[in-house]
């Protein structure tokens, strides 16, 4: 059983995974650093990578035949 490949490059998910991080780190910064709240801004755009990159990993876990047949 072969492990599928998911729909992200590997660049594309590395890149995932640095944009994830810098917003993640973004948002205490410019929450100590900014009146208002749009800090929460960084926190969406953190959790919304963070979706695309749980759902790379959820088609890369599936067996590669599970996939074909839909």
């Amino acid at each position: 059983m072969q492990q599928g490949t998911g729909f992200l490059t590997p660049r594309q998910r590395r890149l995932a995974w640095l944009g994830f991080l810098l917003a993640a780190a973004q948002a205490p910064v410019a929450a100590k650093l900014v009146a208002d709240s749009s800090w929460l801004f960084s926190l969406v755009v953190a959790l919304m990578v963070a979706t695309v990159i749980i759902a790379d990993d959820a088609t890369r876990r599936q067996p590669a035949d599970a996939r074909s047949s839909d």
